[in-house]
């Protein structure tokens, strides 16, 4: 087990103790040490307009405040990108035009119902399904778009962001990604700051995006 991993892991609990989300599971992929954007588009698939609005400026807030040049997909798409479903065609053209708009990231954030902890132990089983791709993720993910009832009967929430690579000299691919409970649904700016915390200091950890020197203690923060 490596510093860092051992690091992240024992400060996990220490950080979840004053938020309501908490990390309760991450990936990088073993082939990358550290990694950097050029240009990142931040997504937030979730039925919620107004949510989605609220975690995207936050999330890219803080992305730039760590010098990290980052666009929200609402700024990005056409107000009627939404609006319906794409199909695998389409989401694949999304992909060349990000690229020629100097993108070479994309940081996918989506949420995921669970009703209580004993149905959260069965939710985790369903991370086995990892999707190579953005374009995987986005299409098999879009519904939750327009499922205006998808959060309504849960009391936690579960979510999951992914970080992949659309690099044009690279093989596009999952970076990482990162599973988080929000405990506190109901009270939208504050889960979604909370998120936003947890998210970004798990990047910082990974070195991913956020890159920080490192000391044998750990992150240097």
């Amino acid at each position: 087990m490596n510093k860092l991993y051992l690091s992240l892991l024992i400060i996990t609990g220490l950080f979840s103790a004053c938020t309501s989300s908490e990390l309760v599971e991450n990936w990088k992929n073993p082939d990358i040490d550290t990694f950097e954007a050029q240009k990142v588009l931040v997504i937030g698939i979730t039925p919620d307009e107004n949510a989605r609005k609220v975690f995207e400026k936050k999330l890219a807030g803080e992305l730039k405040k760590n010098g990290v040049k980052a666009v929200k997909s609402l700024d990005y798409f056409e107000k009627s990108f939404t609006n319906s479903p794409k199909t695998e065609t389409e989401v694949m053209s999304l992909e060349s035009q990000l690229i020629e708009k100097g993108f070479d990231a994309i940081l996918l954030s989506k949420v995921l119902g669970v009703e209580d902890k004993v149905t959260v132990v069965k939710a985790y089983r369903n991370l086995d399904k990892t999707f190579d791709s953005f374009r995987d993720d986005y299409y098999e993910n879009q519904d939750i778009y327009y499922d205006e009832d998808y959060y309504s009967a849960y009391q936690i929430f579960h979510a999951e962001s992914s970080l992949y690579c659309i690099c044009p000299d690279k093989e596009r691919e999952l970076i990482w990604k990162g599973s988080i409970d929000i405990t506190e649904p109901e009270n939208i700016k504050k889960a979604v700051s909370d998120y936003v915390k947890v998210l970004v200091w798990a990047l910082k950890g990974q070195q991913l995006l956020i890159i920080e020197e490192m000391t044998d203690e750990g992150i240097d923060i």
